[in-house]
């Protein structure tokens, strides 16, 4: 279910409905990637965004791990592997951490184009490609986990199960 709010949060975006200030840029804060709460196998900070669990024992949660996947097959071709930019697109761990949750959904649902005389990046829009948006918490969830440098480079081990509600919020966002 929280996937679809994200989803229907995206959508808003999408629309042209922002919330100005919202979406300011804000300075990593290492308390906001802790664990404040977990509901059917996400975590969750204080403040409600969803973030990464990795056990003692190097164990990752799901989102973490599919966000590996996912991140993967979507992102790295730009980004580099693990997040860690290229000389095309930037490091992408680092915008998890700088960038305001709303703020990467924001950018990743409706692109961003930065010209001037000394930069001219573009970021294409994915708001309409279901295998980005329906994932889109996983893979900021890696991206933050990976910005921490809690999940080292490289596949990741041990993951846990993918949560029954998890699967049913996946496959009602695929359907659509």
């Amino acid at each position: 279910m929280r996937n679809l709010k994200v989803l229907f949060a995206a959508a808003l975006l999408v629309a042209g409905v922002q919330a100005g200030s919202a979406y300011a840029k804000q300075a990593y804060d290492p308390a906001q990637v802790d664990a404040a709460y977990s509901e059917d196998g996400r975590y969750f900070t204080e403040d409600d965004v969803p973030t990464y669990n990795v056990q003692e024992d190097g164990t990752i949660d799901w989102l973490s791990y599919s966000g590996f996947r996912r991140y993967h097959s979507e992102c790295h071709v730009c980004h580099g592997p693990e997040g860690e930019g290229s000389s095309y697109a930037p490091a992408l761990k680092k915008s998890a951490l700088d960038m305001d949750y709303y703020d990467f959904i924001d950018v990743v649902t409706n692109g961003r184009k930065k010209v001037s005389a000394s930069e001219n990046s573009v970021m294409p829009a994915f708001g309409t490609n279901p295998n980005v948006m329906c994932y889109l918490d996983d893979m900021y969830v890696y991206l933050k986990a990976r910005g921490t440098d809690a999940i080292a480079r490289g596949r990741p081990r041990k993951k846990e199960k993918k949560s029954d509600v998890i699967r049913e919020d996946e496959n009602a966002c695929l359907e659509n």
